[in-house]
């Protein structure tokens, strides 16, 4: 969940105040833009990592070129019409089975102070909807809580607290590195969020985690169109937990899952 710009392949839940309009979604391609196009929208954060679609993070500018080269310049995903997964070079961007299975994590108790046992429990609640529908298993690791950093080896990702304003939160994919493989939340999710709790944007930036693409994507006529990498794992859904409320989506509530959302969490995990 975060406050995003319209560019290609952010990771998140965007907090724009008007809807995107249009009619009825259409699983088309968009025009691709320029490096320098793409390089200008994204976001260098407090951390010096570039973010984009929201809460994708990069490590650095040659990081986001590659990603720039294998993603943008030449969209070669899957278009094939819910739930999309990250789709590269002919297959999913997903856990191993065996992976999936163990999701370790820490919680910073040292970032979040106060707010600790409100993350801890937010996870706890988040982590449940996907592990209730599909075949994964997270496991908060409270050994590495006082110690919880981007280079704490002993957990798969770490859960740590930012000042910055530019998203909620945000997340990664399953291909990043484990200096990138951080879900980092604002100090901006605990003034509310309307309708959103942190439970629910945490249910969807879980979603990014387990290789789930912004459902939006999916669609030009969204007006959040990102680009062409993702497979469909079922019919497209604008009420879903991955999908941007103002990018012409039907979810007025918390960010919840879907019956769609489970029917492809668990194809994609079963």
């Amino acid at each position: 969940m975060l406050k995003f710009r319209s560019i290609a392949l952010m990771a998140g839940v965007a907090l724009l105040g008007t809807a995107c309009g249009g009619p009825e979604a259409s699983e088309t391609s968009a025009p691709t833009m320029s490096w320098e196009e793409f390089q200008a929208n994204a976001y260098q954060d407090e951390e010096g990592k570039f973010i984009i679609d929201g809460d994708l993070a990069f490590d650095s500018k040659e990081e986001l070129k590659a990603f720039f080269d294998e993603n943008i310049a030449t969209e070669t995903g899957s278009s094939e019409g819910g739930l999309a997964v990250y789709y590269l070079s002919g297959r999913d961007v997903k856990w191993t089975a065996t992976q999936a299975r163990n999701l370790t994590y820490c919680v910073s108790s040292s970032s979040f102070g106060s707010r600790y046992s409100t993350v801890v429990s937010a996870m706890n609640s988040a982590t449940a909807a996907w592990e209730g529908t599909a075949n994964v298993n997270f496991v908060h690791s409270t050994t590495y809580d006082g110690s919880c950093t981007a280079s704490q080896a002993g957990v798969l990702f770490d859960v740590r607290q930012t000042s910055t304003t530019s998203y909620v939160a945000r997340a990664f994919f399953p291909n990043s590195a484990r200096s990138g493989r951080n879900i980092l939340i604002s100090t901006s999710a605990f003034g509310g969020g309307g309708s959103w709790s942190l439970t629910g944007v945490l249910r969807h930036e879980l979603g990014h985690v387990l290789g789930l693409r912004h459902e939006h994507t999916r669609s030009t006529a969204s007006g959040c169109y990102e680009d062409a990498n993702w497979r469909a794992l079922t019919s497209y859904d604008r009420a879903s937990v991955m999908h941007y409320p103002q990018c012409n989506g039907t979810q007025t509530g918390d960010l919840v899952l879907t019956s769609l959302d489970r029917t492809g969490a668990r194809a994609l995990y079963p």
